[in-house]
């Protein structure tokens, strides 16, 4: 039903006009009166699935990637329609409205996407009173949640640590875990802050923030593209040990292919992306946590990741493409397999 709609209603549309239009449903999927009644409609997970993540428990290991919800206006109803965990984002320091438009588009004939977005969202301080309201509640609470952040466009390169410091300071209260984008294809400059040499003093000073803000210590994940060399993947893994981060998500859209400016997701992305989290578990201590992205479509694809190292996965293109039940429908065939 969803699929026939999607090929013939949804696919005519602008894919941002169709994404805001989602976004109203699913905000009212989250509401306290509509809540109750959307398990039944999504279907609910296996028992089974249920895992571990930063010490919280997840009642299953997908969770939908930074980008679907920049500005946590969907958080209780993506968490409502079975996701395990929740990313927003990605957040930055300064609003800013991102490119112009159009600036996302479908690959239909890949089931993905074109992304050009450039990190528009409404910055920091309003993102942070959304969340502070979400957290006040007990269903707020109960998400597990993580904020992904990433550098503002105006800001210069040699200012990042001050920029991504920032966000952090202002959002870390209220995540269970965060993330540090610097490999986005569509801000300009970012993706060469992956360098380690221009990451260490980025994610030091996202640490020294985020844990003095927070009061603990905050889990610091750092998100990679899958465009980097293998050599450069595992000196980031290396660095990610040397400084007690956290983990590594792994990976972001990808800018090689010919379709036009901005990075592509979709199955295009899961050959690269298992193979950088084989790399990752290689190199990473035991103790560091890896969140794999990218091309999940399936089961099957979420157990490939799990098996190759991630110790939780996360989807978005396969969501819009799925639909509804698409999340209930995947969780339960990966526990099968």
């Amino acid at each position: 039903m969803y699929r026939w709609f999607f090929n013939n209603i949804l696919a005519r549309f602008d894919a941002e006009q169709t994404h805001r239009a989602a976004e109203n449903l699913i905000r009212l999927a989250g509401s306290p009166a509509i809540r109750p009644f959307i398990a039944p409609i999504v279907g609910k997970a296996a028992p089974e699935s249920s895992t571990v993540l930063f010490g919280r428990r997840l009642h299953n290991p997908l969770g939908i990637a930074a980008g679907f919800d920049k500005n946590a206006t969907m958080t209780q109803g993506l968490f409502a329609m079975g996701f395990g965990f929740v990313e927003i984002g990605t957040v930055t320091a300064h609003s800013q409205e991102g490119n112009p438009r159009p600036r996302l588009f479908r690959v239909l004939d890949q089931k993905g996407l074109r992304n050009h977005m450039g990190f528009n969202n409404e910055g920091a301080d309003v993102v942070a009173q959304r969340l502070k309201k979400l957290r006040s509640t007990g269903p707020g609470r109960r998400i597990v949640l993580g904020v992904n952040i990433g550098k503002s466009k105006i800001t210069p390169a040699h200012l990042a640590p001050q920029d991504y410091a920032f966000s952090a300071r202002v959002l870390a209260r209220f995540a269970d875990y965060l993330v540090v984008n610097v490999s986005s294809p569509n801000t300009p400059g970012l993706r060469d802050l992956q360098a380690v040499a221009s990451l260490k003093p980025i994610v030091e000073a996202v640490q020294i923030e985020a844990n003095h803000a927070a009061a603990k210590q905050v889990p610091v994940l750092v998100k990679i593209a899958p465009d980097l060399r293998d050599e450069d993947i595992i000196d980031v893994g290396l660095m990610v040990n040397s400084l007690g981060l956290s983990g590594v998500s792994a990976v972001n859209t990808t800018v090689t292919h010919t379709l036009g400016a901005g990075g592509v997701s979709g199955p295009i992305l899961k050959r690269r992306g298992i193979e950088v989290v084989k790399l990752l578990k290689s190199v990473l201590e035991t103790d560091k946590v890896i969140i794999g992205v990218g091309g999940i479509q399936n089961g099957q694809d979420v157990h490939d990741y799990l098996v190759a190292g991630a110790d939780a996965v996360q989807a978005y293109t396969g969501f819009v493409y799925g639909g509804p039940r698409w999340v209930g429908a995947t969780v339960n065939e990966a526990a099968t397999l």
